[in-house]
């Protein structure tokens, strides 16, 4: 399977910039960890699509972005986190819900999150990480981002975002695009850039007619000299380890683990992301209250 990528693009003399993703490792990666039903995998892997993006977009090496769904619907919630690098990760609360499809036929993402909230939180280093907060205005994701963009960040942009499943419910296609107008751009830009993301009929359309990244933006930016600046590799990839939970374990309080080891029972950590299991039992307890 050709590895996943992210491609950065300008157009119209720097008046727009682009991203495009293939993100269909990705996706499957997290279908198989958290063992997802077809709409919780949609769901989830147009969240994780966009948070490949807009993690790229960040600047610093250790800058962290976590997008986050609160929502009233059965799925109960999505949370991603990305890094610079591209490199993402996510879970949803209820990854075995199952709705009948919408009345396009299609998986019905926009029920299974029902009302809520967009939170996008970027961790960049400040004493105190930016977060923006909008409603959920479709529950399709990709309607949801742009919002979040026009109001929280004030940069006009347009998100497609898309997952196709098989006959056996493994990922066929994931990808989607970010594109967004930059200050000053002149009308006629913005009015040609309208015109053909109405062409656009979806992004699966277009990966299923073989589209890679750059062919997505070529085509949406075609006669407005698109430049393609870089290519940048993305995956599923989780950083949880032995030494972070260890670190988790003893930030808890003296008291706390102190009562964990009187009980005399091992306790286990499992990763939300990834589903690592991690096991201590009372000696190695005994040895983080003394670290």
């Amino acid at each position: 399977m050709d590895k996943d990528y992210i491609v950065r693009a300008t157009a119209a003399n720097h008046q727009l910039r682009a991203f495009a993703v293939s993100s269909r490792n990705i996706v499957e990666e997290a279908r198989k960890i958290h063992n997802t039903s077809p709409v919780a995998t949609a769901a989830l892997g147009r969240l994780l699509t966009a948070g490949s993006m807009m993690g790229s977009m960040m600047k610093g090496e250790k800058d962290v972005l976590t997008l986050q769904i609160e929502c009233g619907g059965p799925i109960g919630g999505i949370t991603v986190t990305a890094d610079s690098s591209a490199n993402v990760k996510g879970y949803v609360n209820n990854p075995n819900v199952i709705l009948p499809p919408n009345a396009q036929g299609k998986l019905d993402v926009s029920s299974a999150l029902g009302p809520g909230f967009l939170n996008v939180i970027k961790d960049i280093g400040m004493r105190e990480p930016y977060n923006g907060q909008t409603h959920l205005v479709s529950g399709e994701i990709a309607e949801d981002l742009t919002y979040y963009y026009a109001t929280s960040e004030q940069t006009p942009s347009s998100v497609g975002l898309g997952v196709l499943l098989d006959k056996e419910n493994f990922v066929r296609q994931a990808g989607g695009f970010i594109i967004q107008v930059m200050p000053d751009t002149e009308d006629e830009v913005i009015d040609k850039l309208e015109a053909k993301l109405n062409e656009v009929k979806s992004v699966t359309d277009m990966l299923e007619k073989g589209m890679t990244p750059e062919d997505i933006l070529r085509y949406i930016l075609g006669d407005m000299d698109v430049e393609i600046l870089e290519t940048i590799p993305t995956e599923y990839k989780c950083n949880c380890s032995r030494e972070r939970v260890s670190r988790a374990i003893a930030s808890i309080g003296k008291k706390d683990l102190q009562e964990m080891i009187d009980e005399g029972k091992p306790i286990e950590v499992n990763c939300q992301f990834c589903g690592s299991h991690y096991n201590f039992d009372t000696e190695q307890l005994k040895e983080l209250i003394t670290c």
